[in-house]
Parts: C-alpha cells; structure tokens; sequence
C-alpha cells in the first residue's frame, strides 16, 4: 500500500502543477481596467468611461450599472460584453502591459475602446 500512495501522490502532483502554471500564466492581466468607450456617431453618445475588474482572465464589471463579462486570452486577446438595462454591446481587442484597445458594436452603435489598468 505504501508504494501505491506513493505512485497516486507523484501522479497527483504531475497533473497540479502544470494547471496551476496555467493559471498564473492568465492572470497577467489581473486587475481594474478603466476603459473609454467612443463613437463615431453623434446620436450614440461618445465619451462614455466604465471600470471593468480581471481576475483569472475573466471579466467582470466593477460597477453595479454596468455588466460586464468575457474572457482575456494569455497573449492579451480580449472579448467582452457589456450590457446596461437593455443595451447591450459585444468588444473585441487586445490588452499589453498596461493597456489596450479595439473595437465595440452593439445592436445600433460601434466605435472603439482604450484601457489603461488603474
């Protein structure tokens, strides 16, 4: 028996750490984001800001009139959607370092986005 534990302990340990390498590796861009969202368009408003919060490559927002999920990739990628009573709008783009930008539509509107970790 004792040499069975022993075998189901190594193998145990052979599969944890790798995922527990995976995990930090998507959490690079852990954190608050605050992102500005612009359009183009005069009757879709420009110039709105909402803070979004990362945690293990999954978005959240960090406002309770915003929500806010989606998932950031390791490289940076980054897919989110935001939704505001019945607006909702879907992004796209990619986050480095600090910060990060892309492209937002939503079911009238499109425009772009900057973020900066706060």
């Amino acid at each position: 028996m004792n040499g069975f534990r022993k075998s189901l302990f190594a193998s145990l340990i052979a599969i944890i750490v790798p995922l527990a390498q995976a995990d930090a590796a998507g959490s690079t861009f852990d954190g608050t984001w605050n992102v500005r969202i612009s359009s183009s368009s005069q009757t879709c408003g420009n110039g709105a800001t909402v803070a979004i919060g990362i945690s293990n490559g999954q978005i959240a927002s960090s406002s309770s009139a915003v929500t806010a999920s989606g998932r950031v990739a390791d490289a940076g990628s980054i897919s989110v959607r935001l939704s505001t009573g019945i607006k909702s709008a879907v992004g796209s783009g990619r986050l480095s370092g600090t910060s990060g930008s892309g492209t937002w539509r939503g079911a009238m509107c499109s425009g772009t986005w900057t973020a900066e970790r706060m």
